[in-house]
């Protein structure tokens, strides 16, 4: 799998995380002052990159925590197999691959369309 460690307090809203083994996305970030017998703790709220759970996690600042590696891509859409699978090609590689749609978004064949890919996970954006 294709990750870094960081920091907890070089984190920021917007950033990736790896929370329970799953890619997330931050979608809040607090820090709550160090108290009488310790560091300083964050808090961090993160939506699943590809599965869409809400999960949160609370750390010291100092942590090291691991930070996934997300390519975006570009591709073009050859065919769409049915209502929530389509045939993309990579517009890097020319490889072709299967990605599952999102329900609210509907392809059409020659669409040019961007995409989150790690590992053997992909996920269209809209």
């Amino acid at each position: 799998m294709a990750k870094e460690q960081k920091e907890v307090r070089d984190l920021q809203e917007g950033n990736y995380v790896m929370i329970d083994d799953a890619a997330c996305e931050i979608n809040s970030y607090s820090t709550a002052k160090p108290g009488k017998h310790g560091s300083a703790k964050a808090r961090i709220e993160a939506e699943g990159v590809f599965d869409g759970k809400k999960r949160s996690l609370s750390q010291p600042v100092d942590a090291k925590i691991w930070v996934p590696i997300i390519n975006r891509k570009q591709g073009q859409v050859v065919s769409v197999e049915s209502a929530d699978v389509a045939q993309v090609m990579d517009l890097e590689t020319y490889e072709t691959i299967t990605i599952k749609t999102p329900g609210d978004v509907s392809l059409s064949p020659d669409d040019e369309i961007e995409y989150l890919e790690m590992d053997e996970q992909r996920k269209i954006l809209e």
